[in-house]
């Protein structure tokens, strides 16, 4: 009865739609989730310190409810809430074209360009996975990494509310799932455990080798996390394409940066989102990768 779900000319196009409406949702998390942890740790500070308000340092009142369904959405400038029809996917931002409907103060250019992003990283997974429960797994996978890197743009930060369910997320997935050995995921129980052990402690050992030889801090421990989340999801063998190809492009990007006048030297450069990028390129095309290397230098 759904098989033409599974058509190729079909399943992106749904996905593509389906990822726009998450990455709508996405953008809540993005913007919501760093400022209820904040809530929360003031909360916990209040508890240990006694006279100390746990509201935000910029609210006159007691903190009213706030999580990723409460409030309902508003305009940040003139604080008009959002209605339904203005919170359409791509759709309602080129209707207003990228202004309030109430003020008329231009709308971030970042609120569709992920709402855009998700959907076509979706339909890409849709393409290359087809219908299964692995294409399922990629596409939660794929909306993690777009939440955490956009926070970690955002506050260089990678929540634990993120990291570790994406973590303990791939070692059940690899418990419930035979591995397929015509895609990147899931993998076997052994080597999930293996990727995420060695995904957190490689990072672990750079960043201590760096504090001492330079006495600073070259990551956080979120990093760490994330990696071994990756490793989890798609084991051991990936880890190393991952590290490499997201320290490379990371160190273009801050070198360009630095040239350009637009970061300073001493200024901390989110490592999170190219381990993001590099993740999700290997969960889509990280064993023809491996493939090809090892044709390439005659050891298959």
């Amino acid at each position: 009865m759904l098989g033409w779900l599974a058509q190729p000319a079909v399943l992106p196009w749904l996905a593509l739609v389906f990822g726009l409406c998450v990455g709508s949702f996405l953008n809540v998390v993005i913007h919501r989730l760093p400022k209820m942890l904040e809530r929360q740790w003031r909360e916990q500070f209040a508890e240990l310190v006694p006279g100390t308000s746990a509201a935000p340092a910029n609210s006159g009142a007691a903190a009213a409810p706030y999580n990723l369904v409460t409030p309902r959405s508003a305009c940040p400038a003139c604080q008009a809430p959002i209605r339904a029809w203005q919170n359409i996917p791509l759709i309602s931002y080129l209707a207003l074209r990228g202004r309030c409907a109430s003020c008329g103060v231009r709308i971030s250019l970042r609120y569709p360009l992920v709402e855009l992003l998700c959907g076509a990283l979706t339909a890409a997974v849709a393409w290359k996975f087809g219908v299964g429960w692995p294409a399922v797994a990629a596409a939660v996978v794929t909306w993690f990494l777009i939440a955490l890197a956009g926070i970690d743009l955002d506050h260089q930060l990678l929540p634990d509310c993120l990291t570790l369910p994406l973590l303990w997320s791939g070692l059940v997935a690899s418990l419930l799932w035979t591995p397929a050995s015509t895609t990147s995921l899931p993998v076997s129980p052994v080597e999930s455990i293996a990727g995420a052990a060695a995904g957190y402690v490689s990072l672990w050992l750079v960043y201590h080798l760096f504090r001492l030889c330079t006495g600073k801090e070259g990551m956080g421990y979120g990093d760490f996390k994330l990696l071994a989340a990756l490793g989890a999801w798609l084991g051991g063998r990936m880890l190393l394409p991952i590290v490499l190809g997201s320290a490379s492009v990371g160190a273009l990007v801050g070198i360009a940066l630095i040239v350009s006048g637009r970061r300073g030297r001493g200024t901390p450069l989110p490592f999170g989102p190219f381990l993001a990028a590099a993740g999700w390129l290997a969960m889509m095309w990280g064993p023809e990768w491996v493939s090809a290397y090892l044709r390439l230098y005659g050891q298959v």
